[in-house]
């Protein structure tokens, strides 16, 4: 066991030293005080174990699955992580709700609200998927009541008291100016003295609304994330804060090896953000993107020494960042954090069973939270174990960018909204791999549930069919490929290949396209399907809004059901349809 763990040691050790900002001097006769900020970020609703893995490098030039997540598991994580400190403060940085998973999902997400009210969550900063069900909801999240806003029953289990933490948005605001919920939260530690204060600034993306349906958030402008910040801390500042914790609702990826601690070639669009940020800031933690990492920033811009960390997604992770303050001066004297695998119960993934380890803590189920989580999960068998057909093989979800277009599970999706369009006309139809969350893995036999279904699409979004030029599919096409976002080459239905050079300038690296074998014709109209999310521009793909003869179909999650059921065992298709070009 000692020759697996050293290799392994030896590689997440320096990423764990390269997140420790270098001390500074404390005061004389000052003693700094010792606090814990605890993070996570996207959790989703994943009130159960999500089935999928953190993966890191085995030290042997190889991957180690860890299997984890699930609430009861996360809230021993946290509760380990906490108990290291005798002050310590539990944050989010948004998305905790919505995309979640069924149990969650049926009931408003309210069993999330509740689980995160026991494990002692403190701040929550917006992210763009608290806003799926509009503003209304969301500020019922946060104030409790049984008021309906959506189509489903709010209190259909229980009563709703709503989130005992506050919820943070420094960037929403209203139209008279005000902030939606909060911009900023102090926290005192210690008396005397030797008391500190940590001050806390949340806030979403400042693209929301291109992430979001747009009836949701009428009224409501979403401002640019570096000058909110900025302008927030002289306040916190007045107010006493030695300590600035951003919790921000945007993130970025690295590249190598899975590194849960490390910082390899990190890109992404929270960087121009965090090169405009104020220097008195401390930690940033983020989310967005579900990467993990921790950094030290001083290493890519020595002028902002702070650390920004990630814990990935669906409660896999928790960060545990050190704060060691000065009373006195009124500071941070040193920092560190790292990122603590939430190990919890083994699986089978597509490509078979996804073991425990020794190198890695395997944390026990909370019982208060495994208890409170079963009640809901009981009330929703009757949706989740229901049968609705049958795969050939188990269909990935494709990790990475998505540049490279979903993969054999984003072609399945695209081909069943084309299936439940015809009628509509449709001859296209495009899956954006983003919105893709879990793999389908069939049992033994191949049958699927509707429980596997919704973890793959946890939206309910219905899908849409509309009018396109050759030249406007061609322009999507491209959007996805340029250089404004993270790339995402969107997953076709059967019949339409297309091929791009990611050498090519940026809004000209499509290749070739043909449907049925025959070259695309520009000029030509075509009836095109996607999900209504991309239909309002959602992930910036702005060439599908607006287009003419638009008509509303079934909802995502129907049509991948109705195409399953309809073949005794529906085949995945393996062929690529995105195709890459290499110099």
């Amino acid at each position: 066991m000692i020759r697996r763990i050293r290799p392994l040691l030896a590689l997440v050790l320096p990423g764990i030293l390269a997140a420790c900002a270098g001390p500074m001097a404390v005061t004389e006769n000052a003693i700094p005080v010792e606090v814990g900020i605890v993070a996570i970020n996207d959790f989703h609703g994943s009130l159960e174990p999500p089935r999928q893995s953190v993966n890191v490098a085995d030290g042997k030039g190889g991957i180690l699955p860890v299997p984890a997540g699930g609430a009861a598991w996360l809230a021993s994580a946290i509760d380990s992580v906490r108990g290291r400190y005798a002050h310590s403060l539990t944050v989010s940085a948004g998305d905790m709700i919505s995309a979640s998973q069924l149990a969650s999902s049926l009931y408003l997400d309210e069993p999330t609200i509740g689980v995160m009210n026991r494990i002692g969550v403190d701040f929550n900063a917006v992210g763009n998927h608290e806003f799926d069900a509009g503003q209304q909801e969301l500020l019922r999240k946060q104030n409790g009541g049984c008021e309906k806003f959506t189509a489903k029953q709010p209190c259909a289990l229980e009563p709703f008291t709503g989130a005992k933490f506050r919820y943070l948005a420094a960037s929403t605001k209203r139209a008279d100016g005000s902030t939606l919920f909060p911009a900023t939260g102090l926290r005192t530690f210690g008396s005397g003295a030797n008391a500190v204060t940590v001050g806390v600034i949340g806030l979403t993306l400042k693209g929301t609304p291109n992430l979001v349906n747009p009836t949701g958030i009428v009224g409501l402008t979403f401002e640019d994330e570096a000058d909110t910040i900025n302008a927030a801390i002289p306040a916190l500042k007045e107010q006493g804060a030695d300590a600035i914790v951003v919790l921000i609702h945007e993130g970025g990826r690295t590249k190598g090896d899975p590194d849960p601690q490390g910082c390899a070639n990190f890109a992404g669009d929270i960087r121009p953000i965090l090169d405009r940020l104020d220097t008195r800031v401390d930690v940033v933690v983020s989310g967005h993107t579900h990467w993990s990492y921790v950094c030290d920033y001083a290493a890519l811009n020595p002028a902002k020494p702070f650390l920004l960390t990630s814990a990935g997604v669906y409660g896999e992770l928790v960060t545990d960042i050190t704060l060691k303050i000065d009373p006195v001066a009124g500071r941070v004297v040193s920092k560190a954090a790292k990122n603590v695998i939430v190990q919890s119960v083994p699986y089978k993934g597509t490509r078979g069973d996804i073991g425990n380890t020794a190198l890695f803590p395997l944390f026990q189920p909370r019982a208060d939270v495994a208890q409170y989580v079963a009640r809901y999960v009981e009330a929703s068998k009757a949706y989740t174990q229901r049968p609705i057909g049958k795969l050939d093989v188990a269909a990935p979800k494709v990790e990475g960018p998505g540049d490279k277009g979903g993969g054999p599970l984003g072609n399945l999706i695209a081909d069943a909204q084309l299936g439940a369009t015809l009628d509509k006309g449709a001859q296209i139809a495009f899956m954006n791999p983003f919105g893709i969350r879990a793999p389908l893995v069939p049992a033994a036999d191949g049958t699927l549930t509707f429980g596997d279904i919704y973890l793959c699409q946890p939206f309910g979004n219905n899908v849409v069919t509309e009018t396109m030029t050759g030249a406007q599919i061609k322009g999507v096409l491209e959007e996805g490929l340029d250089d404004t976002g993270p790339k995402q080459a969107l997953a076709p239905s059967t019949g339409f290949v297309f091929t791009y050079d990611p050498a090519r300038p940026s809004g000209d690296r499509i290749v070739s396209i043909t449907l049925d074998g025959k070259p695309l014709d520009m000029a030509q109209t075509y009836r095109v399907t996607v999900n209504g999310f991309l239909g309002l521009g959602g992930d910036g793909f702005s060439g599908f809004v607006g287009k003419p003869d638009t008509v509303t179909g079934p909802t995502d999650i129907d049509a991948l059901e109705s195409w399953i059921r309809a073949a005794p065992v529906r085949a995945v298709p393996q062929e690529a349809r995105v195709g890459v070009v290499k110099g």
